[in-house]
């Protein structure tokens, strides 16, 4: 278990090990792609690196934290890198201070032409014997858009140290990611998918997942939702809210019949659909033998979504099961 995976723990398959460093200095440093104010790659450093994380210093010593704006056409400029390896406590014209500038470039070369999102080396040391030595790349990570042009750098991909559910959506072009509340969400479009999780939290409930369906689904993508759904020990409901425009609000109904008359979902579902073959998914859902919960609109798909998921949660606490027409929980 880390500080990164929600004290679920994940499985160490294998343990790396490295000489040991005697560092006279401890250093950070890390370039990202800035989704706040510069919209573009940042580089960051600081003096005091290593054990403490860069959260923590952020938090108690914002002082010594170093940022540098990066324009992604004409890259890391040498003042930049004079100005972030003076920041971090080394002095000019110093060999460390001169490695330390190389590094920087080095790691902008990597960050740019292999589509990273993220590089951190924490700690970034100093030996006694002035050498400057990356003890450990704490975080590297590259945009999941550009797989296609880094074939060599995705074939390394360990999907052992990934949500197995999230793996699953990938394989079928589903948008996945798991949260921690009681309430499934499946939703076309990843705006409609925000505000869906939004109205649930505003109506006293927590979004179990974020799945976006997107907008050119078949059958079998729907019912792959469904199971991934249906497998969550947490989600206790199922919501589904479907604006159907490029999507058919029909394929949708399919997929929720067929998932359910495959694998037998159990859970209760509430489901909201507009546009495109609606009443054709009315007529599918109203005869298919499987009672569903018909919501109007949205906030009365959430309202009855987090009713009945309250419902489930508490007999769940005292043993007791439920049992929803069509549904034994």
């Amino acid at each position: 278990a880390n500080d990164d995976d929600n004290g679920g723990g994940i499985p160490c398959n294998k343990v790396l090990l490295m000489e040991r460093i005697y560092m006279r200095r401890e250093m950070y440093l890390s370039i990202l792609m800035d989704k706040g104010s510069t919209q573009g790659p940042l580089l960051i450093v600081s003096p005091r690196g290593g054990t403490a994380s860069i959260e923590n210093v952020a938090t108690t010593s914002p002082e010594f934290i170093f940022t540098e704006p990066i324009d992604i056409k004409v890259g890391l400029r040498d003042v930049q890198c004079q100005r972030m390896a003076a920041n971090m406590g080394l002095e000019e014209g110093t060999e460390p201070y001169d490695n330390t500038i190389t590094l920087m470039k080095n790691v902008w070369t990597m960050f740019s032409e292999c589509d990273c999102t993220q590089i951190e080396l924490n700690p970034l040391a100093e030996t006694p014997e002035g050498d400057i030595v990356v003890c450990d790349a704490s975080k590297v990570n590259f945009d999941d858009n550009a797989a296609f042009r880094q074939p060599e750098i995705f074939a390394h991909r360990d999907t052992t140290q990934e949500d197995v559910r999230e793996v699953e959506a990938r394989r079928y072009n589903l948008n996945y990611i798991g949260l921690e509340g009681s309430i499934g969400c499946m939703v076309n479009g990843a705006g409609l998918a925000m505000s869906t999780m939004d109205i649930i939290k505003a109506k006293g409930g927590e979004p179990a997942n974020f799945l976006d369906v997107g907008g050119a689904t078949d059958v079998e993508q729907v019912e792959v939702a469904f199971q991934i759904l249906n497998s969550d020990p947490r989600c206790k409901a199922i919501l589904v809210n479907i604006f159907g425009g490029i999507m058919r609000c029909d394929v949708i109904a399919m997929g929720i019949i067929s998932a359910a008359q495959k694998i037998g979902i159990r859970k209760p579902i509430v489901i909201r659909l507009q546009g495109t073959n609606v009443e054709k998914a009315r007529t599918l859902i109203e005869g298919c033998g499987f009672r569903m919960i018909m919501a109007d609109d949205l906030e009365d798909a959430a309202e009855k979504a987090v009713g009945v998921a309250d419902i489930v949660s508490q007999a769940d606490k005292i043993d007791v099961g439920v049992q929803f027409e069509g549904f034994g929980v």
